[in-house]
C-alpha cells in the first residue's frame, strides 16, 4: 500500500509541476502579444496624427492668410502703396501669391530698380525693394516753371522733384527735348549716364567741377558733348564716352588756362574729341 501510495504522490507531483511549466509558458506566450498589440496601437495613433499634420500642412495651412509681410520698401513708396502695387491684401496666401507675378508688378513702377520677393513656407512673405539712384538730371517746365527731372544710370527718366539735397553733385544734362517720367535715353546715351554714375560714387569732386554737360546730336549720327565747367568761361567739347580721366586732363588744362593765360588769350572752348585737347585762341578786337 506504501508504495502504491508513493507512486501515487508522485504522480501528483509530477502533474502539478507539469501544469505549473504549462501555465509560465502560457504566461510567456501572452506577453509578447500583448505587446505587440501595443505597438500597433501606438503605430496607427502616429501614423493618425503624422497624416493630419500632412494635411494641415499641406492642404491647409497654405491656403491660410499670411501670418507675416514684411516690407522694406524705400522713401517715396509706402508699405501701403508696395501692397496696393503688388495687389496683396488680407486674403492673400502662399498659394494664392505668385512670387514672379509680384514681382513683376512692383518692378513695373518706375521708381524701383529692381525687387525681391521671398515667399517662407507656409504663411510668410517678405518684399525687398531697391529704389533707382539719380545718375543725372535733366530740366523740364511744369506750370512755366523749370523743375528737375532725375535720370538713373540706366537711361530711365524716374522722378521729378525741386530738393536741394537730391540735386547735388549731380551734372544737369541738357539738349532733351520734352522729357517725361519713364522714358528712357537713347540707347547711344546710357553708356553716358552709367559712367557719370561712376563717377560719382568713385570721385564726386569732378562732377562737382561741372555746371552742365550739354548734348549735341552730330550732323550724321550720334551724339557729343559740351561742358561747361564751374569755375572757367571756357566750354570743353568731347564725344559722348566721357570718363574720369577725360574729366581729370580737362580740369588739369582749364587749370592751366586760368592761372597763366590772360583772358584775351584764352580759347573759348577746347576741343577733347581726338583726345588731345586743342583750342583756337580768340581773335583780338
Amino acid at each position: 500500500m506504501s508504495a502504491d501510495y508513493y507512486y501515487a504522490a508522485s504522480d501528483d507531483m509530477t502533474v502539478k509541476k507539469k501544469t505549473g511549466r504549462i501555465s509560465v509558458e502560457s504566461e510567456r506566450t501572452k506577453l509578447p502579444g500583448k505587446i505587440e498589440k501595443g505597438l500597433k496601437r501606438l503605430l496607427i495613433i502616429a501614423s493618425v496624427i503624422f497624416i493630419a499634420q500632412l494635411i494641415w500642412l499641406f492642404g491647409i495651412s497654405p491656403f491660410i492668410p499670411f501670418s507675416t509681410i514684411e516690407v522694406h520698401s524705400f522713401s517715396g513708396l509706402s508699405r501701403e502703396q508696395v501692397l496696393s502695387i503688388a495687389g496683396i491684401d488680407d486674403s492673400s496666401s502662399f498659394a494664392s501669391t505668385a512670387a514672379a507675378l509680384v514681382k513683376e508688378k512692383l518692378s513695373n513702377n518706375v521708381l524701383v530698380e529692381s525687387a525681391v520677393i521671398m515667399k517662407r513656407f507656409p504663411d510668410k512673405l517678405s518684399i525687398f525693394l531697391y529704389p533707382r539712384e539719380a545718375a543725372a538730371l535733366a530740366l523740364t517746365t511744369v506750370n512755366s516753371k523749370q523743375v528737375p527731372m532725375y535720370i538713373d544710370r540706366y537711361g530711365v527718366f524716374f522722378k521729378i522733384g525741386n530738393n536741394a539735397a537730391d540735386k547735388a553733385d549731380i551734372p544737369v544734362l541738357s539738349g532733351i527735348e520734352s522729357p517725361m517720367i519713364n522714358m528712357r535715353l537713347p540707347a547711344s546715351l546710357v553708356p553716358l549716364v552709367a559712367n557719370l554714375s561712376d563717377i560719382s560714387s568713385s570721385s564726386p569732386e569732378l562732377l562737382s567741377a561741372i555746371s552742365e554737360i550739354r548734348i549735341e546730336r552730330k550732323t550724321w549720327d550720334g551724339f557729343e558733348l559740351v561742358l561747361f565747367p564751374v569755375h572757367s568761361s571756357i566750354r570743353v567739347r568731347v564725344e559722348n564716352n566721357l570718363t574720369e580721366d577725360t574729366l581729370r586732363y580737362m580740369l588739369l588744362m582749364l587749370n592751366v588756362f586760368e592761372s597763366s593765360v590772360v583772358d584775351s588769350q584764352k580759347p573759348q572752348e577746347i576741343d577733347f574729341r581726338s583726345g588731345m585737347g586743342s583750342y583756337k585762341i580768340k581773335e583780338p578786337l
